[in-house]
């Protein structure tokens, strides 16, 4: 009777996490809120799941360290390789969404978030000539004893590493992330995210993987609505020039 009680307790706390609380990582809070005062990661900042002193780590280029992980063991990245690096820190550490695609074995990671290919190739582009030496950023570093992280193989080019931005994306971290083939209902780590992020956690977009009529509906309103987000915030900039 204990067993089931608390086999019941970690499916219903798995289920809660994944439909309205955070990761389980080691910076998380338990439910997302907001956080007015944070210095990166500004894009959550109405609902987040970092705390604003976590974005501190974030805050000053280069980042040498975020927690106990270095990222300047092949050298400091370039601006443009750190920012990219920065968004998928961000989204991991603060989204309020990232939960929803929690892990089935592991409640403080992600699996199979749909990134946009062009987002990818962009990233890809941005750090093609810095150097790595490791391909998969989870599981493939040195651990010391007080958890710090080093090399095992040489530095190696970005470009030599990754084929190319999809490469880079599905190997990165693991199966944390995958390439969409739509180029809407995916993310970008920036604002028009928020028109992506309404169909993706939909429920009619969850059911829509086995209907493609069904998908091919949700790919064509969230073209839409992506369109208008656009026409907006270029009036928007227009209207403060």
């Amino acid at each position: 009777m204990l067993r089931f009680a608390i086999t019941l307790l970690a499916v219903i706390t798995s289920s809660t996490c994944q439909k309205y609380g955070c990761l389980e990582g080691d910076t998380q809070k338990l439910n997302p809120s907001p956080e007015p005062h944070m210095q990166e990661c500004t894009l959550y900042s109405k609902s987040s799941c970092c705390y604003a002193d976590f974005t501190e780590q974030l805050a000053h280029s280069p980042v040498i360290k975020v927690s106990d992980s270095y990222w300047n063991r092949c050298g400091q990245l370039s601006k443009s390789c750190e920012d990219f690096t920065k968004k998928i820190e961000c989204f991991y550490r603060c989204s309020p969404h990232a939960a929803h695609w929690i892990h089935p074995n592991d409640t403080a990671a992600i699996q199979a978030v749909p990134l946009c290919q062009s987002f990818c190739d962009d990233w890809y582009e941005a750090c093609k000539d810095d150097s790595i030496c490791v391909r998969n950023w989870l599981t493939d570093w040195e651990w010391d004893e007080s958890g710090e992280n080093h090399c095992k193989n040489k530095c190696i080019p970005y470009h030599e590493m990754y084929a190319n931005g999809t490469d880079m994306c599905q190997s990165m971290w693991g199966k944390s992330f995958k390439v969409s083939e739509s180029s809407c209902l995916c993310l970008q780590m920036n604002k028009k995210d928020s028109v992506a992020i309404k169909y993706l956690l939909s429920e009619s977009s969850e059911e829509s993987s086995s209907s493609s009529s069904s998908s091919s509906s949700e790919e064509h309103a969230c073209q839409n609505k992506l369109l208008k987000f656009e026409k907006l915030k270029q009036k928007e900039g227009e209207q403060t020039r």
